[in-house]
């Protein structure tokens, strides 16, 4: 009996050890996913910023300034790039949608980005744009991938339509998480006008005749998640100019068109952080908690087999008359 109960044993013990990498290495990369259909909003500040009154054409400083940020997913653009890309992909139809003190709109760039849905990295595809134009990216964007590493990563930034390396710079605690920290600085590049302007009537084409030209600088910081490659916080220190802006009538020859330290709005990391906190332990659960509690199992059961057999092979006492 104790013989039949050790080999019971010994096979969950060897079922539960080959299930151990299998969750790992199989069944985390097909379930650990981005859905296609993800929805997020957030809302940063700059308070206060710099800012153009395109109604006098010279910069003044205001209060605040607020950009919202949305990333929604196209389900049926992602089910038509899968089929021809043979894995899980992800289409963010995202807007950055700026708007200055008095709720007008400043400018309204939107982004189609197509991702890998488990690794995250770029998937180039017909569609992929920046406010219109068409981009081939090269690194990520938006998001790390699950497990992040502690190194630099290639970033793709949407103003110069170009990637650059965002590094790591070392482990921090934010709101109670253990997270990385990232920062990329693009120097002074010139970039396209945005296509939408505020101004009624006036065009990017038309100012692109004129020679005026827009240039842009940022250094941008991030408190990435690392179980889940998600940002937790996320900032900017971010300077827009117009340069050979006389010929545009305006009195000085380079004007600041936007210059503030951009930072996620309080409400927006309370409810990000809570977020993550939730989806983090799903992850855990398959890269982690899952694979190490099933090893240590079989080797338990393993243990408790060989006890079994050990004991059914021992000689019996024997009895007195």
């Amino acid at each position: 009996m104790r013989r039949r109960a050790g080999l019971v044993l010994l096979a969950f013990a060897v079922f539960f050890a080959a299930l151990s990498p299998l969750l790992r290495w199989y069944a985390f990369p097909r379930l650990a996913k981005i859905p296609p259909s993800q929805y997020q909003e957030v809302v940063l500040e700059a308070k206060p910023a710099v800012l153009l009154d395109y109604s006098t054409l010279k910069a003044k400083k205001v209060d605040k300034v607020t950009i919202v940020q949305t990333l929604k997913g196209n389900v049926e653009e992602s089910e038509k790039i899968e089929r021809s890309a043979g894995r899980d992909v992800v289409v963010w139809d995202a807007l950055s949608y700026v708007q200055g003190p008095d709720g007008k709109m400043v400018s309204a760039i939107p982004e189609r980005y197509i991702f890998d849905a488990h690794t995250q990295a770029p998937v180039n595809a017909t569609g992929e744009m920046v406010d219109g134009d068409p981009v081939r990216r090269e690194g990520i964007e938006f998001k790390w991938p699950f497990l992040t590493e502690k190194r630099d990563y290639e970033y793709f930034d949407a103003q110069t339509r170009t990637t650059a390396p965002i590094h790591y710079r070392g482990t921090r605690t934010f709101r109670g998480l253990e997270v990385y920290y990232f920062e990329q600085t693009i120097p002074w590049t010139k970039v396209p006008m945005p296509k939408k302007m505020p101004i009624e009537g006036i065009t990017a084409e038309q100012i692109a005749q004129t020679g005026m030209t827009r240039w842009y600088t940022t250094k941008r910081m991030f408190w990435v998640d690392p179980v889940t490659g998600a940002p937790v916080n996320g900032e900017e220190i971010h300077r827009e100019e117009l340069r050979d802006a006389k010929k545009m009538g305006m009195s000085e020859d380079t004007v600041t068109a936007f210059s503030g330290h951009v930072k996620m709005r309080e409400d927006y990391i309370v409810d990000t952080v809570d977020l993550v906190k939730s989806q983090r332990v799903l992850v855990l659960l398959l890269t982690s908690y899952l694979p190490w509690g099933f090893l240590g199992l079989g080797i338990g059961l393993a243990a408790l087999a060989l006890w079994l057999e050990a004991r059914s092979r021992r000689p019996e006492s024997p009895t007195n008359a």
